[in-house]
């Protein structure tokens, strides 16, 4: 009888710690922030300030316990050709968003950028410690925000040194 008890206690507590640790990882340490217009930008070729880009109806979250957890989507009138010819390209994939914000679908916006129905440009160059901002445009208008390892963020988070190529790390504390 006790053995059954002790795998009841067992098994209740393995469920409650998933439950638990899904929870934590799908909503907890999500929050919805505001994104105004005025950020949502693109490096122009040849680098130099990022510049301002029309966008419109933004929603956007973010996570404060990682630098890659942030995401937005947006709607714009300028479109992939258009910002082809003065943003700097770059060669991104969407990583995946929480299913509850459902305007963001990493495998539909990655498979509109293969097909070439959509094109990824740099917003920001380090937002936060070995994160870059990037952003993505569609052909029907949609536009899309998440942050992605650089270099020096791949490098800083296996372990690999850095090297003097990467910005200190304490410009980001």
């Amino acid at each position: 009888m006790i053995g059954k008890i002790m795998t009841a206690a067992i098994v209740l507590t393995g469920i409650v710690v998933a439950i638990s640790v899904y929870y934590l990882q799908v909503y907890h340490y999500y929050d919805e922030v505001t994104l105004e217009a005025s950020e949502v930008a693109l490096i122009p070729q040849g680098d130099g300030a990022p510049r301002r880009i029309d966008a419109r109806d933004i929603k956007a979250i973010d996570a404060n316990s990682s630098p890659i957890r942030f995401r937005a989507c947006f709607t714009t009138d300028l479109t992939p050709s258009e910002a082809r010819a003065t943003f700097t390209p770059v060669d991104a994939q969407p990583l995946n968003a929480p299913r509850w914000f459902d305007c963001f679908d990493a495998d539909a916006i990655g498979a509109a950028l293969a097909d070439g129905r959509g094109a990824t440009f740099l917003s920001q160059k380090n937002v936060a410690y070995g994160a870059d901002r990037i952003v993505a445009i569609l052909d029907d208008g949609r536009g899309f925000i998440w942050h992605q390892l650089n270099n020096c963020g791949e490098k800083a988070y296996d372990g690999t040194p850095v090297g003097e190529a990467c910005p200190p790390r304490e410009e980001f504390e």
